[in-house]
C-alpha cells in the first residue's frame, strides 16, 4: 500500500540552481534560497538583514577577523554611509588599520607560504597571504600617540574616544573609511578590548615616554550599550562577522539590561558569518540556540548561521541588499540613540 506524502515535511522541493548569464547578485542569491546547505543560508542571511530594515530594528554590527586587511574597509563603510547598521563593536585591530588605510598606506597582496624569516629581515609583517611594511604601521602609531596625547587626560569611553578619532581622521586623512564615516553619520563604534591592539600599543608607548594620554573606560561601554538595547522602540538585530570579543560584548547587552533595572527580550535577528564550529565550546562558535538559553537571542528571533569564511559571504550579502533593496535602504531612517557627543 502506498503511503500518503507528509506535506509538513515535503513543503519546499530544491530548485536545481539555473545558470543566467544577465543575473546579478541580488537575484543569485534569491535563487540559491532554493537549493540548500550554506547556499541556502546566505540567501536566508540577506533575507534577515532586510527583515530588520524594514521593521525598525535597531541593528549591532561585530566585527572580528582581519577583514580590513583583507579588502572588506569600504564595504563596512557602506553600510555605515547608508545605515545598514546602527552600532558597530569591532576588534582594535580592524580600526587600527582602518587608521592605516586612511592616512594613506596600503596592505599588500602576497602569499601565505612566503618565508617569514626572510620577510622579518626585510620589516614586512604578514596577516595571512597580506602584507604591510613595520615603518608604515610606525607612522600609523605616531598618528595615534599624537591623537591622544592631544586629549589630556580626559576621561572617556571607546565610543567617544572613537569617535574624536574619525573628527581627526576626516580632517587629516587622505581617504573616507570606518571611523571616518561613522563620525559623519554618527554612528556609535565601541572597543571593549583596545588595549588588545596597535591603538593600545601606541597609546601604551605614548604613557611610557611621559605623555598624558586619556583614560579610556571600558565599563562604562557595558553600561551604555545596555541601555543602548533597553532603548530600543521597536526590536533588536545582530549581525556578527566572525567572533571573539565584539560577538561576546552585543551578546552580554541583553544580559545585562535587566541587571542594572531595564528589562530587555534578547535580539528579535541574529545573522552570524562564520568558521567557527560549536562543539569546541568557544564563544565565537556557539550558537543563537545556545544564546537563547542565556536570554540573548529572542525565543522567536529569525536567525541563520551561515558557515562560511566572511571574505566571500559579507560581500555577497551586501551586493544582494544593495541590488534588491535600494529603495529599503534608501527611505530608511536610523533608530534615536540617547547618546551625547563629545567636543575635542
Amino acid at each position: 500500500m502506498k503511503k500518503k506524502r507528509d506535506d509538513a515535511f515535503l513543503r519546499n522541493p530544491v530548485e536545481s540552481l539555473r545558470i543566467d548569464g544577465c543575473s546579478d547578485v541580488g537575484d543569485l542569491l534569491k535563487r540559491m534560497g532554493q537549493t540548500a546547505f550554506q547556499g541556502k543560508n546566505l540567501a536566508l542571511a540577506a533575507d534577515i538583514w532586510a527583515d530588520m530594515l524594514t521593521n525598525g530594528a535597531t541593528i549591532f554590527f561585530g566585527l572580528a577577523g582581519a577583514m580590513v586587511p583583507a579588502g572588506m574597509r569600504r564595504l563596512v563603510a557602506y553600510l555605515l554611509q547608508n545605515r545598514l547598521v546602527d552600532c558597530v563593536v569591532s576588534t582594535g585591530a580592524n580600526l587600527f588599520h582602518d587608521c592605516h588605510e586612511t592616512i594613506g598606506e596600503l596592505h599588500y597582496q602576497g602569499h601565505h607560504t612566503a618565508d617569514d624569516v626572510v620577510l622579518r629581515e626585510k620589516g614586512i609583517d604578514r596577516i595571512y597571504d597580506v602584507f604591510a611594511h613595520d615603518w608604515a604601521f610606525l607612522k600609523v602609531d605616531k598618528f595615534i600617540a599624537d591623537f591622544g596625547t592631544s586629549l589630556g587626560s580626559r576621561r572617556l569611553n571607546t565610543r567617544e574616544f572613537l569617535y574624536l578619532l574619525g573628527k581627526r581622521l576626516t580632517e587629516k586623512g587622505k581617504t573616507t573609511g570606518i571611523l571616518t564615516s561613522a563620525y559623519e553619520a554618527k554612528v556609535p563604534i565601541y572597543c571593549p578590548a583596545i588595549s588588545d591592539s596597535s591603538i593600545g600599543i601606541a597609546l601604551a608607548v605614548a604613557s611610557c615616554n611621559g605623555k598624558v594620554i586619556p583614560q579610556l573606560d571600558v565599563i562604562a561601554d557595558v553600561v551604555e550599550s545596555a541601555h543602548l538595547v533597553a532603548d530600543a522602540a521597536d526590536c533588536t538585530g545582530v549581525i556578527y562577522v566572525a567572533g571573539g570579543t565584539p560577538k561576546n560584548f552585543i551578546q552580554q547587552a541583553e544580559v545585562t539590561a535587566p541587571l542594572i533595572g531595564r528589562p530587555a527580550e534578547g535580539h528579535s535577528y541574529a545573522i552570524q558569518l562564520s568558521v567557527d564550529p560549536p562543539h569546541w565550546g568557544g564563544l565565537s562558535g556557539c550558537t543563537f540556540e545556545e544564546a537563547q538559553s542565556w536570554g540573548k537571542v529572542a525565543k522567536k528571533a529569525r536567525k541563520v548561521t551561515v558557515y562560511c569564511d566572511a571574505t566571500i559571504s559579507l560581500p555577497l550579502v551586501v551586493h544582494a541588499l544593495a541590488q534588491r533593496h535600494s529603495d529599503l535602504i534608501a527611505s530608511r531612517k536610523p533608530p534615536k540613540m540617547k547618546l551625547k557627543w563629545p567636543k575635542q
